[in-house]
C-alpha cells in the first residue's frame, strides 16, 4: 500500500467520526496550550531578569572599587591606590576587552531659581560607547577635549527650588530646568561654596567659588518614569573632566583624592572605581578572581546570574510539569479514541489482512491517525497559546505600569518543539492500539459483527 493511500485512509477514518475526533483534538489543544503558556511564563521571567541584569551593569561587566583606600584622617595605603598604571594592568588581563577608570565627583548645579546636586562620572570614550546607553537628545560626550555633560533621563528631578528646597518627589511638579538648551552653572568647589563668607584659619574671608558654564552633550532616552541604572547619572569624558578639575583645584586637593600626611595633594589622580568589560560571560568569574587577587574589591552580576538561572530553571520545570499533566490527559484521550476505532473497525482490519496487506501498513495507518490528531491539536493549541500570551503580557504591563513588558515569552524554538512534541505524544498514544490492530486474527476479525 502506498504511503499516499495510507494518508488518505487515515484522514477519511478521522473525518468519518467528526465529533469524537474534534473532542480528542480539543484535549490536545488544551494540553499543548497549557504546556506552552506555562513554559512561556518561565521563559518570560528569565528574559525579564536577564534584561534587568543587562540594564544594571550587563552580564560581562565587572565593577572594581577601592573605597577603603582613603579615610578622612588622610591615612591611605599607597599600594592599594588605583591609578592609570593599575588600570592598564587590569586591561592586560586575559579575556579583558576594556578597562576604564571612573572619576567621580559631586557638584552643585544652578539654573534660574533651581539648583541641584549632580554626581558626575568621568569615563573613557570607549567605555561610554560600550555601555549601551540609549541617547534621547544630542550625543554622548565628545572626544574633543572640551568638558560636556551627558545627563540621565531623571537627573532633572535632582533640582529643587533654592528658596523652598522642594523636590519633584515632594510636590510632583517637574522643575523648570532645560538641561539641553539653557546654560547650566556648575560649582565644583562645594566646600568653598558652603564656607563662603566665613574666615579661614589665617583670618581671611573665604570668597565664593567660581561658577562654570558647562555645555550639555545630550540626554538619555526615557521619561521621568523610566528607571535604569544610569537614569540619575551624569557622564563626562574622563580626560576633559580631569583637565577641568586640575584647573579648578590648582594647588588644592581635589575632593575625593588622597592627601599626603601634611595635607597636600598628590600629583597623580587616583580612582575609586574601574569599569571592566570581559569578552564572554563564561570568563567573568575568572577575571573577577584575578582582580581580587590583585587586592581590589570586584563584583559582578555573575553570582546573581547563576542564582537567577537556577531559580528560573526550577520555575520552568514546575510550570512545564503542570502543563505536561494536561497533555498527558490528552494522550489518554487519543489512546481511548484509537482503541474505540479498532473495536469499530475490527471487520475492516480483518479484510485488509486477508487481502495480504503488510502488517506494518496497518500499524502505520493507526499511527498516522494518532499523529494527525496530535498535529492539528498542537497547531491550534499554539495559536491559542499565542493569544493567551498576548493577553497575559497586556494585563501584566498595565498592572505593573510597564515594569513587566513581556511576562510571557514564546520563542521560535518553543513553537517548533511543542508542535513536534504534540505529534510524538499522539503517535505514542496510538502505538499500543496499533499493535493490537496488528495482532487481531484475520478470521476472527471477519466474523466479528
Amino acid at each position: 500500500m502506498r504511503y499516499l493511500d495510507l494518508l488518505r485512509m487515515s484522514a477519511s477514518n478521522l473525518l468519518r467520526r467528526k465529533l469524537r475526533t474534534a473532542l480528542t483534538v480539543l484535549g490536545v489543544i488544551i494540553g499543548t496550550a497549557s504546556i506552552v503558556v506555562m513554559v512561556s511564563l518561565g521563559l518570560g521571567l528569565r528574559k525579564s531578569s536577564l534584561d534587568q541584569i543587562e540594564e544594571y551593569g550587563g552580564l560581562t561587566t565587572i565593577n572594581v572599587n577601592n573605597y577603603s583606600w582613603y579615610s578622612d584622617s588622610g591615612d591611605d595605603k599607597e599600594a592599594d591606590r588605583i591609578d592609570d598604571k593599575v588600570v592598564e594592568t587590569m586591561a592586560q588581563l586575559p579575556h579583558v576587552e576594556l578597562a576604564s577608570p571612573v572619576l567621580e565627583l559631586n557638584v552643585l548645579a544652578k539654573q534660574g531659581a533651581y539648583e541641584g546636586w549632580l554626581w558626575i562620572r568621568g569615563m573613557s570614550q570607549e567605555a561610554l560607547q560600550n555601555m549601551n546607553i540609549e541617547v534621547g537628545e544630542g550625543t554622548l560626550p565628545p572626544d574633543d577635549g572640551s568638558l560636556q555633560l551627558f545627563y540621565g533621563n531623571q537627573v532633572v528631578t535632582n533640582f529643587y527650588k533654592a528658596k523652598t528646597n522642594e523636590y519633584y518627589w515632594d510636590t510632583g511638579e517637574v522643575p523648570d530646568v532645560d538641561l539641553m538648551n539653557d546654560p547650566l552653572f556648575v560649582i565644583f568647589d562645594t566646600d568653598a561654596y558652603w564656607q563662603a563668607g566665613s574666615q579661614d584659619s589665617s583670618g581671611k574671608t573665604i570668597a565664593p567659588p567660581k561658577k562654570y558654564i558647562i555645555p550639555t552633550a545630550g540626554i538619555m532616552a526615557g521619561d521621568l518614569e523610566t528607571y535604569s541604572q544610569n537614569c540619575n547619572s551624569v557622564f563626562a569624558d574622563i580626560d576633559a573632566l580631569r583637565t577641568q578639575l586640575k584647573k579648578v583645584f590648582k594647588n588644592k586637593v581635589i575632593p575625593g583624592q588622597p592627601t599626603t600626611k601634611s595635607g597636600k595633594p598628590y600629583k597623580d589622580i587616583y580612582y575609586e572605581q574601574v569599569y571592566v568589560r570581559v569578552d564572554s560571560m563564561d570568563h567573568v568569574q575568572e577575571v573577577q578572581q584575578a582582580i581580587q587577587d590583585m587586592g581590589y574589591n570586584a563584583d559582578s552580576n555573575a553570582e546573581w546570574m547563576e542564582q537567577t538561572q537556577s531559580q528560573m530553571a526550577m520555575i520552568q520545570m514546575v510550570l512545564g510539569g503542570i502543563g505536561a499533566v494536561s497533555l498527558f490527559v490528552a494522550a489518554i484521550g487519543i489512546a481511548n479514541t484509537m482503541m474505540m476505532s479498532i473495536y469499530e473497525r475490527t471487520k475492516e482490519i480483518g479484510v485488509i489482512k486477508v487481502l495480504g496487506c503488510d502488517m506494518r501498513n496497518i500499524r502505520s495507518m493507526f499511527l498516522l491517525e494518532a499523529g494527525f490528531i496530535g498535529f492539528f491539536g498542537g497547531l491550534i493549541g499554539l495559536v491559542l497559546s499565542e493569544i493567551i500570551s498576548v493577553i497575559i503580557n497586556s494585563v501584566a504591563s498595565k498592572a505593573s505600569e510597564g515594569y513587566y513588558g513581556q511576562l510571557s515569552y514564546i520563542p521560535l524554538w518553543l513553537i517548533l518543539v511543542s508542535l513536534v512534541f504534540a505529534v510524538l505524544v499522539g503517535m505514542l498514544a496510538g502505538f499500543f492500539p496499533a499493535l493490537r490492530a496488528m495482532k487481531l486474527s484475520p478470521l476472527a476479525a471477519i466474523r466479528n459483527e
